[in-house]
């Protein structure tokens, strides 16, 4: 099977749906599918996989900035990639994102699967309703990361979107090599920017006990603000880190802290965290509540959004409550593999499946020939 993954958002810049669109694709590869990913990129491509279709332009949306490609000279290289490649089945990630997707929709070449990832208020799909409901026509199979993202577009998808959670490379986390550290570690991942949350996590660090050591990772328009307001030493600002690094210091943190305000459709973060058999604590936020939530126990210690001071309790908590951590790291494992990746791997291939068959059994298209008499 052929298999185009479309992402509007640059590659090689970390991301929650970036994230997804490689990791399926690789779960693809593994099984013997021909999976490439059509995206934009700002430098080498993170994967031999990757067909680049430029560099992205940071654009401010639902309260952070996209990496999106929405230039001319993309939209050129996604068409020549979907003519060239001669996909089975073309998978949109973020389907009405402007750039690649647009396009790909617009193009058609194969059956199309639209994923809708983002989470909150998004007022362009209200202004231009009428344009994304028809965009929505085109997509063959339409999917939802979560009810939230559901919602988000239940005015403008007018038949059914089906949710199925993003996935988890549980295996990446559960056989890393620890970080080294030599005292109880927080550990913060994510664009510093305030709908993360992070100056929440930086005055709950004043609360923490002494000998804590609190791992910043990632960077943003808040990063030098907050490391001149908050002077901290036992706080290391890491930057932008690699995949490796990432899953290492999931590994070695002694609890993963995830401080959002607001908009995240879901947890994948803690997901993460969980396979890497890590404690976890997170704003009790609807993305993240319906990841920590499970049958099995609570899987996280949830705070109110924007509390420091219940931050600091909670984490506090964790750290001198031994007993309580490993209920939460134990609820959590078991919740991480409920979201393995291989299972979103084949509920994809399902569809991929239908759609193509359904294709084949369609009646060819009639092709009408313009004749012009003299």
């Amino acid at each position: 099977m052929r298999i185009g993954l479309v992402s509007p958002y640059s590659v090689s810049i970390p991301g929650g749906v970036q994230g997804q669109v490689l990791a399926l694709a690789r779960s693809l590869r593994r099984r013997g599918h021909e999976a490439l990913v059509l995206a934009p990129c700002d430098g080498p491509p993170p994967e031999v996989f990757v067909i680049p279709l430029g560099s992205s332009i940071p654009t401010a949306t639902n309260g952070s900035v996209a990496p999106i490609a929405p230039d001319i000279p993309a939209q050129l290289r996604t068409m020549r990639a979907l003519w060239d490649e001669d996909f089975d089945v073309v998978h949109l990630h973020e389907p009405l994102a402007p750039g690649p997707t647009v396009t790909a929709a617009l193009l058609k070449t194969a059956p199309l699967v639209g994923t809708f990832h983002a989470a909150g208020e998004q007022p362009a799909y209200k202004k231009l309703s009428a344009l994304a409901t028809w965009f929505g026509n085109r997509l063959d199979a339409r999917v939802a990361v979560s009810e939230e993202a559901k919602l988000m577009v239940a005015d403008v998808m007018k038949d059914d979107v089906r949710v199925l959670f993003n996935g988890v490379e549980g295996d990446r986390f559960r056989n890393a090599e620890p970080w080294p550290s030599s005292s109880p570690t927080v550990f913060f991942l994510g664009r510093h920017e305030p709908r993360k949350g992070l100056e929440v996590l930086l005055r709950a660090a004043a609360e923490l006990p002494d000998d804590t050591q609190i791992w910043i990772g990632g960077t943003g328009p808040q990063t030098e603000d907050l490391k001149q307001r908050y002077p901290d030493p036992r706080v290391h600002w890491l930057g932008r880190i690699t995949d490796q690094e990432r899953e290492r210091r999931m590994s070695a943190a002694t609890v993963f802290c995830a401080p959002s305000l607001g908009g995240e459709s879901f947890g994948i973060i803690l997901l993460e965290a969980m396979a890497a058999q890590t404690t976890v604590v997170a704003s009790s936020i609807s993305g993240y509540s319906q990841v920590a939530n499970s049958s099995h126990g609570l899987a996280a210690e949830l705070v109110e959004p924007g509390n420091p001071a219940a931050l600091a309790l909670a984490l506090n908590k964790v750290l001198r409550e031994p007993k309580l951590a490993e209920s939460l790291r134990a609820a959590g494992m078991v919740r991480a593999k409920e979201f393995d990746l291989e299972l979103l791997c084949d509920e994809y291939l399902a569809i991929y499946s239908d759609l193509i068959a359904a294709a084949h059994e369609a009646p060819p298209k009639a092709t009408s020939l313009r004749v012009r008499v003299r």
